[in-house]
């Protein structure tokens, strides 16, 4: 089947050639762009550009690399005018459709009409019969987000990035929320407990309740869902010690908030924001395209705003549920504009329409799948009997220390031969005294431990 060309190929290629300050070949710009157009067509399209002086080439045959115009650049920061400036800030590629939503909301306020919550948005989604990603857009994504190994149980492959998805996710979602944090401090917090000097604790708290949330949808990939159950649970996790009334944690507003920066005013009504609040859960359980599951979910929490406050960041780890069930590759938000993602919202507050978030949602999603790919290639492939009996493992580790037991071979023993084979014991053994030796405060939740039990028993061990 052909190729089906997207709009701003042009600019696709563009801002791939952008990315990579030091050229990029042939070779690797069609691996990244393979899904949207083939190899000659891009030849094509590499060389219109070069005569339109939008981008260079150096070298010559398999030496040959493609560079971002010097010209260009001196022209956009020399000569642009007001509106040239703004739209060089957004470098996720937009189709037309987005740019008036974005002539749109970056007009002063004053100049943008007012908006309420309009019931008819959700109401008229019909699952499976209404698409927000159009067809092609689905399959792309389906292509790339693939995982390489076949069909394996849910959650595997976010399980095997575990440890790159806790800082990659935790980091960028809160970055999209203003907090400072970099992810060098996010991996230190993370895997060491190590907060960075001179940050507020309201943002190590923030990437904390990330990393727990995580943790909750990978480990329970198989039990979470589109319910009430999970999506008050997130919600406790990502808001835990950050709201004023800890009494809002984990259930739905009953006050009526505002949003800044938007003319946008969400319902007011407890009963209605309950009543919607499971018209959307109801809807999204009933779509069978995970992407378009997530997106739904991108769009209709935000825009309903169920809970005091906390709504975007249970959106984007919302969104991923699907995705891990599925055992696609996560969204990671990584690399993602904060403003491209922010104007994408107030389009859908104001105007209900989903062009621009889209065009994040899938810039977003191309650039995780292409760091994961990567990832993927670097590491070692996990080790079967660890995957198999993860559980076990999982459950000796967390009995020892709730038992404030020494990691002894005899110890490890007596816990885990009720829950392997005889022939695999010694092997589940070696693994768990490894994870036993390598348990911190960063990483105490993959074994479903509290930091108290973890430190009760660090503390009989220096004893």
């Amino acid at each position: 089947m052909p190729i089906k060309l997207v709009e701003n190929l042009n600019a696709r290629v563009e801002a791939e050639i952008a990315r990579h300050p030091q050229g990029i070949g042939i070779d690797e710009l069609h691996t990244s762009l393979a899904d949207i157009v083939s190899r000659r067509t891009l030849q094509r399209r590499l060389n219109g550009l070069v005569e339109q002086k939008r981008i260079v080439a150096e070298g010559k045959r398999r030496g040959l690399r493609y560079h971002s115009h010097p010209q260009v650049i001196e022209d956009t920061s020399e000569r642009a005018t007001a509106k040239d400036e703004i739209n060089a800030e957004v470098y996720v590629p937009t189709s037309p459709e987005s740019q008036k939503i974005l002539d749109y909301v970056r007009q002063p306020l004053q100049h943008r009409k007012p908006a309420g919550y309009d019931r008819s948005f959700l109401e008229a989604y019909r699952p499976n019969e209404t698409s927000y990603l159009p067809l092609d857009i689905r399959e792309h994504l389906h292509n790339i987000g693939r995982s390489p190994d076949g069909e394996r149980p849910a959650g595997t492959y976010a399980r095997d990035m575990l440890g790159r998805l806790l800082i990659d996710l935790s980091w960028a979602s809160s970055r999209l929320e203003g907090n400072t944090y970099t992810r060098l401090d996010t991996k230190n917090l993370i895997e060491l407990g190590e907060e960075a000097k001179g940050k507020d604790r309201r943002e190590a708290q923030m990437i904390l309740n990330h990393k727990a949330a995580i943790e909750l949808l990978v480990e329970e990939a198989e039990d979470i869902g589109f319910n009430t159950f999970t999506f008050f649970n997130l919600h406790a996790l990502l808001s835990d010690n950050l709201l004023a009334d800890p009494e809002e944690g984990g259930r739905l507003r009953r006050r009526i908030v505002e949003i800044s920066g938007t003319v946008f005013h969400p319902l007011g009504i407890p009963q209605q924001l309950d009543a919607y609040f499971r018209m959307l859960l109801d809807k999204a359980s009933s779509i069978e395209d995970p992407f378009e599951q997530a997106f739904f979910i991108m769009v209709h929490i935000p825009y309903l705003q169920p809970f005091v406050d906390v709504n975007k960041r249970v959106s984007r780890l919302g969104a991923n549920i699907s995705l891990i069930r599925h055992n696609l590759c996560p969204l990671s938000f990584i690399d993602v504009p904060e403003k491209a993602y922010v104007e994408g919202t107030l389009g859908i507050y104001e105007l209900k329409q989903v062009a621009l978030l889209r065009d994040v949602f899938v810039w977003g999603y191309e650039r995780s799948c292409q760091r994961y790919m990567v990832i993927r290639e670097t590491v070692a492939d996990p080790d079967p009997i660890r995957l198999h009996y993860r559980e076990a493992i999982i459950t000796s580790v967390a009995e020892i220390v709730r038992g404030l037991q020494s990691p002894s071979e005899a110890a490890i023993r007596a816990v885990a031969i009720t829950l392997v084979p005889r022939d695999k014991l010694d092997r589940i053994i070696e693994l768990v005294m490894e994870d036993l030796r390598n348990l911190q405060e960063g990483n105490v939740s993959r074994y479903r431990l509290r930091l108290s039990e973890y430190r009760a028993w660090q503390t009989m061990q220096q004893g």
